[in-house]
Formats: C-alpha cells, sequence, structure tokens
C-alpha cells in the first residue's frame, strides 16, 4: 500500500485517520495541508475518485469567512489557494481516494 493522508494536525479525523494506519502497522505520508498544500496535478488524481463539491468543508470557519456559498466561481483555483477549505483527512492508496474518517473503506484496501 502506498497511503497518503492530507489534513491538517489540529483536525481530529486526521488525527483518527493517523492512529488508524499507526495502529495497524501501514506506513503512510503524512501532508500538512497548511504547510504544503495540494499541487494541480494531486487534486486532479483526487477529483476523479471524489467529486470536488465533496472536498470543500461546508461547515467549516473558512468557507464562511468567504462566503462561497453565495459566489460561483473555479472551485479548483480556490481550494488550490485556501487548503483550509478541505474537508480533512483526504486519503489516497494508488488510484483510491477517500475523504473524511472512512475506516471501513480503508480495511477493504490490499
Amino acid at each position: 500500500m502506498n497511503i497518503q493522508i492530507f489534513g491538517i494536525k489540529k483536525c481530529q479525523n486526521t488525527r483518527k485517520a493517523e492512529r488508524f494506519f499507526k495502529e495497524r502497522g501501514i506506513k503512510y505520508q503524512f501532508i500538512d495541508l497548511t504547510v504544503k498544500g495540494v499541487s494541480k496535478g494531486e487534486l486532479r488524481s483526487i477529483s476523479q475518485r471524489i467529486r470536488l463539491d465533496d472536498l470543500i468543508n461546508k461547515e467549516g470557519k473558512e468557507y464562511q469567512k468567504m462566503h462561497l456559498k453565495y459566489i460561483l466561481h473555479d472551485i479548483t483555483e480556490v481550494l488550490l489557494n485556501n487548503p483550509l477549505l478541505f474537508t480533512t483527512p483526504i486519503v489516497r492508496n494508488g488510484a483510491s481516494a477517500t475523504v473524511g474518517y472512512q475506516p471501513e473503506e480503508w480495511k477493504t484496501w490490499k
């Protein structure tokens, strides 16, 4: 497995995802969205599995602060420039990807 966890250190679900893989002895790479963010290529790859709309944390402070509910925009550029808008964690395993805490899905990964 080639696990990547995109998340924020302060996010409870991100910490739970890290714990899930750590407890099972599965190595993973953690990408802190507040430090590195997501590249266009990574976002394109993730969005082939998960709709862009599902990646947005519509309950988060950043979404509310930017008033995105009322604005028509190119969401790709907004996400790339504002990583705090992502619902976390985003977990990738090769071609598979999940958003949020999804342990039942992760158990099926080989």
